[in-house]
């Protein structure tokens, strides 16, 4: 039977066929899917925040690109992936306020598109879809049957990448 496995804000989870793996309301926050075609292994991250490095005091590991996606890739090749045959498709990573245009630190969005990019890059993981920026909310679902990243977007509408 399949069905929608949910991954809250500042989570990841793993999944197969026949389920389907889906995150809503990504402002801000970036949307990263990791894929193994082959095994046809995902994972979903939430990622709320770029960097753990510049917080004294963590109390969830899985709100930072760098630390939640460090767990989630160690996930997935522990359930048998291969970094060889891993792809990333990311979304989200909006602007979301007109004042973080003002001062660079405070565009999130942006922050963290640069901090996933980073981390997937050191793993030499393509990038091979993203629907990032601009000024509005996503809310994504992921099929690991077919490889498809279902995007809703407000006032967007339903598109794939």
């Amino acid at each position: 039977m399949r069905r929608v496995i949910r991954v809250g804000m500042a989570d990841f989870k793993v999944c197969s066929p026949p389920n389907l793996i889906s995150t809503l309301g990504l402002g801000s926050c970036l949307g990263v899917v990791l894929y193994d075609s082959d095994k046809q292994i995902c994972g979903l991250a939430h990622v709320m925040l770029p960097d753990s490095r510049r917080v004294l005091n963590i109390d969830n590991r899985m709100k930072f690109a760098d630390t939640c996606l460090h767990d989630m890739y160690n996930e997935m090749l522990k359930r048998g992936a291969k970094k060889e045959r891993m792809v990333a498709k990311i979304a989200g990573g909006a602007k979301m306020f007109s004042f973080e245009s003002s001062n660079e630190f405070l565009n999130i969005g942006e922050q963290n598109q640069n901090a996933v990019k980073e981390k997937i890059a050191e793993w030499s993981i393509p990038i091979t879809a993203e629907d990032i920026g601009r000024d509005y909310s996503r809310s994504i679902t992921f099929d690991p049957a077919n490889g498809e990243l279902h995007i809703r977007a407000v006032g967007k509408g339903e598109y794939i990448i």
